[in-house]
């Protein structure tokens, strides 16, 4: 590789790294190509980039996105998966195509500035998403309102019941 092609490159990945909210890190030794093509092409229906990059390039690119943890992990063959959009779509979408798949191997990952370990990445893997996790806060934040209401609903309820009974009483006490 020429200079100039080297800059272009490192260039192209400062341009990925920068703009990413997450990338995850997988060693690809032992897949196929046909496995390879699969794993494109699964990221690729998650919006998610692949790159097999070349780890002395890709060392020189991280400090444009804030991912300088992840230099220790460039060693071997180092395929990339990056989001542009959403932080958790290269886990889930990585973690998901690797299930059964024994060559398939995690390095590390960043989500949002933070360097994780493959457990880590499992673990935000499996995350519920944004807009569950949206539900559940209005759902908690909605509960203590809606408690009073059925308590207030309740005294109400107990207050024409007993008005109720107390009008069948005196028109009892009338007729006899």
């Amino acid at each position: 590789m020429k200079r100039e092609e080297k800059a272009a490159a490192v260039e192209a990945l400062q341009t990925s790294f920068g703009a990413a909210k997450a990338a995850v890190l997988m060693d690809f030794r032992g897949l196929s190509v046909a496995e390879m093509t699969d794993l494109r092409r699964h990221l690729r229906k998650a919006a998610v980039e692949y790159q097999v990059v070349k780890n002395t390039l890709a060392v020189r690119a991280l400090g444009a996105g804030g991912m300088e943890g992840l230099a220790p992990y460039f060693k071997g063959p180092t395929g990339v998966a990056i989001s542009r959009t959403d932080p958790l779509a290269p886990a889930r979408a990585v973690l998901a195509w690797g299930k059964g798949r024994p060559a398939f191997t995690l390095k590390a990952g960043v989500v949002e500035g933070v360097v994780m370990g493959p457990a880590e990445i499992a673990a935000v893997a499996a995350l519920p998403g944004r807009g569950v996790l949206l539900s559940r806060i209005l759902s908690v934040l909605q509960a203590p309102l809606r408690n009073l209401a059925s308590v207030l609903h309740g005294q109400l309820r107990a207050l024409a019941i007993v008005t109720d009974q107390v009008r069948q009483q005196k028109e009892k006490a009338q007729a006899g």
